[in-house]
Parts: C-alpha cells; sequence; structure tokens
C-alpha cells in the first residue's frame, strides 16, 4: 500500500487549507484495506476528493484516501446494475452513464467529490438524491476484516444522512456502490430551473441546463477555495413556517412529502446581511450566500468562526438553526458541533 508521511493536504482539500498530516495511506484494494487495523482507522479520518472537509485545526489526523477504480454494468429487460468503485470521480461517472444510455443521475451532474462520498452525505440536487438510485452499498468493515453489502433500507438514508455517516462513522470503507436504474425513465423537471425546459425533455437536456446553473451559482474552487453549499437547507414544521412566510411572503419554500417545509439556507443568510461578508481573510459568497470562500487564510479556524458567526445573525433574524454540511476536521479526526462552537 502506497503510504507518505508529513504530507500536505493543501491540494486535497477544497478550502485549499494548508494543513499537515503525519500519515496518509492509500489503498488501492481490498487486501490493502485488510493492511489498516480497525484501532488505526479509529484515529483516522477517510478522505475522498476533500470537496466536503474543513480542516480546522493546527494540523491533521492520519488520513486514510481510498483510490479504488473500476466500473462494471449488467443489464436487464427493465434495468441497468452499475457497480462503481468508491475512487471514481463523481462528475465522471455521471458523464459515464448519460454516454452509455443509462439515465437518472443527470440532476446530480457537477457536485464535487467522489463515488464513495456520496452515499455518506446522501448528496442531492434538483429534486433528486442519490439515495433514489443506489441498490445497495459495499462496505468494508476494519473490526471484522471483511466487506459487508448494506441495502438501501439498511443505509438509513436521509437529508444529508446515511449510517455511514453516523453509525458506522470511522469504522469501515465504502468500497463500491451498487446502483439500479430503470430504462424506463422518467424525467424529474419541477424544480425551478428546469422546469421551463422545452420539450421533448431528455436527460442531456436536464444534464446540460443542471450543469449551467451550478456553473452560474457556484464558484469554481480552484480559483475561489470552498466546498460548495457549507449549510444544510433548514426542514422546519408548518407551525414555524407559517408566521415567517406571512412576515416573509417571497422567501422560498419547498413542501416536503411528509409536510415539512424546507428553507432556503442561502436566503436565510443573504437577508441577515451577510451575502459578501468578509473577516480574517474568510467570507461569504458575492453571487450565492450559501457558499464560504477562502480568500487567502491559512487556517481553517477561521472559516468555523465565520460559519458561527452566521449561525448567530440568522439565529437572531430568523430564530432559525442552521447546520453545517461541511464535516469539520481536527488533529484527532471529525469533530463534534461541540468542539467548534458550531451548532448541530
Amino acid at each position: 500500500m502506497k503510504i507518505r508521511t508529513n504530507f500536505s493536504l493543501q491540494t486535497l482539500n477544497s478550502f485549499n487549507v494548508p494543513v499537515i498530516t503525519a500519515e496518509i495511506c492509500f489503498p488501492s484494494t481490498l487486501q490493502e484495506l485488510a493492511e489498516i487495523t480497525a484501532e488505526k482507522a479509529a484515529s483516522s479520518y477517510i478522505l475522498g476528493e476533500g470537496t466536503n472537509s474543513l480542516f480546522c485545526q493546527e494540523s491533521a489526523p492520519t488520513i486514510i484516501k481510498p483510490s479504488l477504480m473500476g466500473i462494471e454494468i449488467t443489464e436487464s429487460d427493465k434495468n441497468f446494475k452499475v457497480k462503481v468503485a468508491c475512487g471514481q470521480n463523481w462528475h465522471e461517472f455521471v458523464l459515464f452513464c448519460i454516454n452509455k444510455g443509462i439515465f437518472g443521475l443527470e440532476n446530480l451532474a457537477l457536485i464535487p467529490g467522489s463515488v464513495g462520498a456520496a452515499p455518506v452525505q446522501n448528496i442531492g440536487a434538483y429534486g433528486i438524491e442519490v439515495s433514489n438510485f443506489i441498490d445497495y452499498v459495499s462496505w468494508f468493515d476494519f473490526a471484522e476484516q471483511k466487506q459487508i453489502n448494506f441495502s438501501n433500507e439498511e443505509c438509513r438514508f436521509g437529508y444529508r444522512e446515511s449510517i455511514f455517516k453516523q453509525a458506522l462513522n470511522g469504522k469501515g470503507i465504502i468500497t463500491h456502490v451498487n446502483f439500479k436504474f430503470a430504462k424506463a425513465w422518467q424525467p424529474e423537471n419541477r424544480y425551478h430551473g428546469l422546469n421551463d425546459l422545452p420539450t421533448p425533455i431528455t436527460p442531456q437536456a436536464i444534464m446540460s441546463k443542471v450543469i449551467q446553473l451550478r456553473q452560474a451559482k457556484l464558484p469554481e474552487p480552484k480559483e475561489l477555495p470552498n466546498a460548495g453549499s457549507f449549510f444544510k437547507n433548514p426542514i422546519v414544521t408548518e407551525a414555524v413556517f407559517k408566521p415567517l412566510h406571512h412576515q416573509y411572503p417571497t422567501m422560498p419554500y419547498y413542501l416536503q412529502e411528509n409536510g415539512a417545509i424546507k428553507l432556503a439556507a442561502g436566503w436565510l443568510i443573504e437577508q441577515s446581511g451577510l451575502k459578501g461578508y468578509r473577516q480574517r481573510g474568510v467570507g461569504v459568497h458575492e453571487n450565492q450566500a450559501l457558499v464560504l470562500i477562502n480568500y487567502e487564510s491559512k487556517q481553517g479556524e477561521n472559516i468555523v468562526a465565520l460559519s458561527v458567526y452566521i449561525q448567530e445573525k440568522v439565529m437572531a433574524k430568523f430564530n432559525i438553526k442552521l447546520v453545517p454540511e461541511v464535516r469539520f476536521i481536527g488533529v484527532n479526526g471529525e469533530l463534534s458541533s461541540s468542539d467548534t462552537g458550531s451548532e448541530s
């Protein structure tokens, strides 16, 4: 297994924080994963492409960066089944599917990160979540030293949540994601920005529009270091929503299947007067308030401080609690919100 010591992670995190890890491992096979003990894994952080990780202390923990690659396709009369290794780039995989005539993921185009990280966060955009298409997830358990399959139900998917982010965090690695796509494709174009596409609507048209919308809203991390959406969109009850909507009738909102209402975190931040706000070399993006930018800071803790300030301002104005989508990483691994001052 490839191992490096005293390794800079600056190019491996999209916030461009120049943090050093004492050791980073690059397992590329199941056999190499088996070389990692449960004890070592417990004090390590599993890093994909670093697009949702904020290193916010003076150094980083041991890093495990799995680099398993490969895509396998099988099909039946009604479905395609696609097995994808965790190290594949997510957007490149979406393009691969479209080019192979396998449709469903077009709404999730241009989301940064690796395939293995997608189920952890249950990534979603424009009316689709990745869990809609996951058949099962293959997981290497460090304690058991073997691969285990988790069905879609066993993954306990929720809004930006899964069992891999919670109960199984640090106990193993997703090695493969196994997708199932119906050949009878149905477009998901109800989301604002997609609902005015001309007919006939094609997967390629949806993907092109999604890419256009994302590029217009979200800055390129290589130009302005960021992790995309920093906070989750808060989900509130109808009782909480009604007085807010009465006071702010132009507030964007999205009705959920269970009757709850999802609010737009970016709008809440913007209405709190923070769009374009800067402090200590970091700031809120001038065009999309949901994106935090590292303009010139060499310390991730400055981004944490900014996120806490944003939470306080939104809470004071709307009595709504924003929860970070980005994961905070300290010297000993992932930090809880109480360790950073950020509210959970």
